[in-house]
């Protein structure tokens, strides 16, 4: 894993709301808005962007930890920014913090952890489970 960032080095994302990010369960749409699952979806995205860079050809990011504080709604096709801050880097798990923003609105905020593993250990953990 290449050490590239530090603590406070930032990344933006946006997502511009889709019908499929909404709350939609087996029973049909609960509402036309930025569904939770939708924002945690993206905010693993918005950490792993760091990932992408620091991980080794034979290497590979997995989530271990995701949190989101949904404190407003964010309606289909208005687009979302996620800022993605590096709190910490521990061997090979960085933790991230993250806020979703539209406009000047707060939509949610969270932490999201990845560590970063050998693909053939990962393979090796995939194994088991399915053992």
């Amino acid at each position: 894993m290449k050490l590239l960032f530090k603590e406070g080095d930032t990344k933006h994302f946006t997502r511009k709301v889709a019908l499929t990010d909404t709350a939609s369960f087996d029973s049909g749409m609960v509402h036309p808005v930025y569904a939770t699952f939708a924002i945690a979806r993206d905010a693993e995205w918005a950490c792993r962007l760091f990932v992408l860079e620091m991980k080794e050809e034979d290497e590979e990011g997995i989530g271990t930890y995701v949190s989101v504080n949904h404190m407003s709604p964010a309606l289909v096709e208005e687009e979302v920014i996620f800022e993605v801050c590096v709190q910490k880097i521990k061997k090979n798990e960085i933790t991230c913090s993250y806020t979703a923003a539209c406009g000047n609105r707060l939509i949610a905020e969270g932490e999201n952890k990845q560590k970063v593993l050998n693909k053939v250990r990962l393979e090796e953990l995939f194994n088991k489970i399915k053992q």
